[in-house]
């Protein structure tokens, strides 16, 4: 058993893993597909209806206190939908 599997077993190291690693696809996510379509923090905060560092903060990794309205707007206005999915169970 690997070092990372024995930490993975620790519910509370899980959890803090699970959400770093979240932001860190939404972050890398909004990078992407920004410069895909060109468009810029302040142009998608105005399309979106939110200030540029919301916007920001997304693509920084700093998506604890965005609201999940908030980032369904930004991602359909990126051309994409939020949508639930089954996680496997462990």
């Amino acid at each position: 058993m690997t070092t990372f599997d024995r930490l993975m077993q620790d519910p509370n190291f899980k959890d803090e893993f699970e959400k770093g690693y979240n932001e860190f696809l939404i972050s890398e996510f909004m990078i992407e597909k920004m410069e895909e379509e060109n468009i810029s923090v302040r142009e998608l905060a105005k399309e979106a209806k939110v200030s540029p560092t919301t916007i920001q903060n997304l693509r920084s990794g700093n998506a604890e206190s965005v609201k999940y309205k908030t980032l369904s707007t930004i991602m359909q206005k990126l051309g994409y939908a939020l949508q639930p999915v089954k996680m496997a169970t462990l």
